[in-house]
């Protein structure tokens, strides 16, 4: 850490203030982003400045922050630090510019004494190496009371003039990298200020021209802010590699045609589930590369996970929650994101069983007369299973909502490095329905393998609904975001909905029938332009009714809505320049799952109908994932010439440690 000086000389000061200013929207006159907040903060602009909420009851100061990240610092550069904040009441806060990962490098560190009537505060100081992606951040936990905190006139200036980011996306015309089935659609986008149609060509690896024609402008992208044009070869069918288009003096990337583009594909998507697991050593003898001690089995460092206490005040006992999966580039696990997750991979068992065999994805129990499918299946379902509250105990049947560590950790870290306390979070009643959903769903699709084990899972399924009907509104705290996400949610009637749908559909007992024909989710619009997703079940309800036997009265017309929800998609999908089924005024966090779920509703259309305006939609829409998109990129590692790479996370880490994968 480099000294600061919060009385710097008139000519330091001054000389700093001549630069640059660094900070983006310092004032919030453009609202709150691109500062940002730990999850257990709601960040908001009340009379022109930036105020939250800070949480009481947190152990350390970096357990609640705001923050911005991107900003540049030159070796060498006196920089000025200004801002107004204030505290209420009076608080002790930390501002800090620093390496915006582990190490946590701080450049600057001061302990401004925050007042009800607020405060201006200025610092300088001098960066010790060049950085181009410094953090600016306000560390405001630690605090046994909540608080409010606001701040406005952010100011960081000094060092170069930051040079505009212009981002390499590669050639203007966007292509499947891929490739595109002999009989499916083929088309592309190209990014250019032209507002006339275009020629194009198709040319095959020799670079003789096969097909051509005439783009289709279709105006500006609201996404991306781009002006583009489609163009469409479905019309060549022959297979070959290293295919390009080219369009307005540009070239795609290459490409394939051919039938057996995707027959590894979902494999290897599969296969990723056993990385992710927790409790049990990774063997680089089944994934090369990715091999790793079992992480959190109760050996230390490890404070967890075969005897895990609850939050204080939360519980008087213990849980034995080893394994499950680790849930994105953290080490939490949460019951909300693994029972979505668990019920797709027993959904598409119970669409299609003879697409799963055992052997199938080299895991631990491949060879065992099991589809691998659902041996992966069962690794999160039983710790599901084990997040259930015990009889005996309050609220017993109903489901803890989450366990991570008691605090934040840095990257990278593998698993078995983890040194922070573990902690079961309150139950929930979402976290409760979706482990009845998945019990219920569980117990049908295991009978014929392991019939205790489908036994038990029933049992389960009919003590969380019975909690969850006791107390249907125990929500996830929104706040409760140190060490792991909130994945708060506070209207769980759809959870509900699913939730009887699958019992209805194991049992076909009379209660949830009914449960299932009153629920306003069961005739309602369900098909949400976002897609669904772990806060947003009511469509697995809807799906699981008209795709697997039952007997429920209006099966005919949940088959038709289900259709009439594709339709939805379709026509989305038609007007977009990419080709994908969702358009949301802004992009979510994780919306290439969002992508990929409304194309589950659009498949599930052409199970039902076989119409091919379906097969082709979902076939179109692997076109988005793959390459055609604002970023030229596929975002399936892997797969394409040019694919995502260095994702958040705390193991699969090689930009931090070159020891460790991609």
């Amino acid at each position: 850490m480099v000294a600061l000086s919060p009385a710097a000389s008139p000519a330091v000061a001054a000389h700093a203030d001549e630069g640059p200013e660094q900070i983006v929207n310092g004032t919030f006159d453009a609202g709150t982003a691109p500062w940002w907040g730990t999850p257990n903060l709601t960040l908001a602009v009340d009379e022109g400045r930036l105020c939250a909420d800070v949480p009481g009851g947190t152990a350390n100061p970096w357990d609640v922050i705001i923050g911005q990240d991107g900003i540049p610092l030159v070796a060498g550069e006196t920089y000025a630090y200004r801002f107004a904040a204030s505290a209420t009441p009076a608080k002790v806060g930390r501002a800090l510019i620093q390496l915006p990962v582990d190490p946590w490098t701080q450049y600057l560190s001061a302990a401004p004494e925050l007042s009800v009537s607020g405060n201006d505060y200025s610092y300088t100081f001098t960066a010790p190496a060049s950085l181009p992606d410094a953090q600016v951040v306000f560390q405001l936990g630690g605090s046994a009371e909540p608080w409010r905190f606001c701040m406005d006139d952010v100011s960081l200036k000094g060092g170069a003039e930051p040079e505009e980011y212009e981002p390499d996306t590669g050639p203007r015309v966007r292509v499947n990298m891929v490739g595109y089935l002999p009989a499916g659609p083929k088309k592309a986008t190209v990014v250019t200020a032209a507002t006339t149609a275009l020629e194009w060509e198709l040319k095959d690896a020799g670079k003789k021209t096969v097909a051509k024609g005439k783009t289709t402008p279709k105006g500006v992208d609201a996404s991306s802010g781009e002006n583009v044009h489609t163009l469409d070869f479905s019309a060549h069918r022959k297979p070959g590699k290293g295919y390009t288009v080219t369009a307005d003096g540009e070239t795609s990337r290459p490409f394939d045609i051919a039938a057996d583009l995707y027959d590894e594909l979902p494999v290897d998507a599969l296969k990723f589930y056993y990385t992710q697991r927790s409790g049990i050593e990774i063997l680089d003898t089944l994934r090369p590369g990715y091999g790793r001690p079992a992480g959190h089995a109760g050996v230390a460092p490890n404070q967890g996970d075969v005897e895990v206490p609850c939050q204080p005040g939360v519980c008087d006992y213990t849980l034995n929650v080893k394994g499950g999966w680790y849930d994105a580039g953290d080490h939490g696990k949460y019951v909300v994101n693994g029972g979505i997750s668990v019920h797709q991979l027993m959904s598409a068992y119970e669409r299609n069983k003879a697409a799963f065999t055992d052997r199938q994805l080299a895991i631990p129990e491949s060879g065992n007369g099991v589809p691998d499918v659902l041996d992966e299946a069962r690794w999160e379902q039983e710790f599901l299973l084990s997040m259930q509250v015990p009889d005996g105990e309050p609220y017993a049947g109903m489901a803890h909502h989450k366990i991570h560590d008691q605090n934040w950790t840095g990257l990278p870290l593998l698993p078995h490095l983890d040194p922070q306390l573990r902690e079961l979070h309150p139950p929930s009643t979402a976290a409760t329905l979706n482990l009845a959903a998945t019990a219920a769903q569980a117990a049908r699709l295991f009978a014929p393998y392991d019939a205790a084990f489908a036994a038990r899972n029933l049992e389960a399924a009919r003590k969380a609904w019975a909690a969850a009907k006791e107390n249907p509104e125990r929500y996830a705290d929104p706040a409760d975001g140190v060490g792991g996400g909130a994945y708060n949610d506070a209207d769980v009637s759809d959870e509900f909905y699913w939730a009887a749908a699958e019992l209805f559909i194991t049992t076909g007992e009379k209660e949830f029938e009914t449960f299932v024909l009153e629920s306003p989710h069961h005739t309602g619009d369900v098909w949400r332009d976002r897609g669904f997703d772990w806060g947003n079940t009511a469509q697995l309800g809807r799906l699981e009714l008209a795709t697997v036997p039952n007997t429920i009265p209006d099966r005919g017309r949940v088959r038709r809505s289900v259709i009439e929800g594709a339709d939805k998609y379709l026509a989305v999908q038609k007007a977009h320049p990419y080709g994908l089924p969702y358009n949301p005024p802004d992009f979510d966090w994780g919306s290439n799952n969002l992508v990929l779920n409304n194309l589950v509703v659009v498949a599930t259309a052409y199970d039902l109908t076989g119409r091919e305006k379906y097969l082709a939609a979902v076939r179109e829409g692997m076109d988005y994932l793959l390459g055609r998109n604002a970023l030229n990129q596929s975002y399936v590692t892997g797969y394409g010439e040019v694919a995502s790479k260095n994702q958040h996370s705390r193991w699969y880490a090689r930009q931090l440690d070159p020891a460790l994968p991609n």
